[in-house]
């Protein structure tokens, strides 16, 4: 691995930046809420610039709420725009729920851990 970002917050939440070969790996520590969602995208930005394929792992994250939702959907979507791919995986029950009741989960259906899938 070429690098590793260790990003945190005193809420709790905390996220960490790795550079594989093929993708930068973004992992997630701590409830995605409204108050963390600016460190999250922060560090979406600064994966997006050194690779073409993201890899967020949720793992760690045991619950999302609505303004969590909305960064991934605009971070899938700002991915794209510059021309990278977003992966979530690592989902929890509780995340999976909420992309189901809310009609994202089209949307990282396909993604994977460097070729895993995001159940």
């Amino acid at each position: 691995m070429a690098g590793n970002d260790a990003v945190s917050s005193a809420r709790g939440f905390r996220v960490q930046r790795r550079e594989s070969k093929d993708c930068s790996v973004v992992e997630c520590f701590g409830r995605l809420t409204s108050e963390n969602v600016p460190l999250l995208k922060d560090a979406m930005r600064e994966a997006c610039g050194r690779k073409g394929r993201i890899v967020l792992d949720l793992k760690e994250v045991p619950m999302m709420d609505s303004s969590g939702l909305g960064a991934l959907v605009t971070l899938h979507v700002s991915a794209r725009t510059r021309g990278c791919t977003l992966e979530v995986v690592n989902a929890s029950k509780q995340i999976l729920q909420l992309f189901s009741m809310t009609n994202v989960l089209s949307l990282f259906e396909a993604t994977g851990r460097c070729g895993g899938r995001l159940m």
